[in-house]
């Protein structure tokens, strides 16, 4: 008997790891990337470092993904960002629900 899909191409999920330097902390930053994050589906975690910078992981469908990685390079209107470092992760280490604020680190 044959079977029926009605979508036959699997999403293609990946997860990548974001070092964001610049003028990032104290300008809503990572408050501003949920939002973003969470209106493009993407799930995953922001954070501040000490040493000034914003840490994320987004795991997603790639395009959504790469949204976000456009987007982490003008950040909020007060950003300044002078780079993004954007590095493959081949698996989550946890399973994702949502996009959240994490502590500093």
């Amino acid at each position: 008997m044959p079977q029926s899909s009605s979508n036959t191409t699997p999403t293609i999920t990946i997860t990548r790891h974001l070092l964001i330097r610049g003028r990032v902390q104290g300008v809503s930053y990572r408050w501003s990337m949920v939002q973003a994050a969470q209106q493009r589906g993407v799930q995953g975690w922001v954070r501040n470092r000490r040493d000034g910078s914003v840490e994320a992981l987004a795991t997603g469908p790639v395009e959504a993904v790469q949204s976000l990685i456009d987007w982490a390079h003008q950040g909020p209107a007060h950003a300044r960002v002078d780079g993004v470092e954007v590095c493959n992760v081949s698996e989550p280490a946890e399973p994702r629900a949502g996009f959240v604020q994490r502590d500093t680190v």
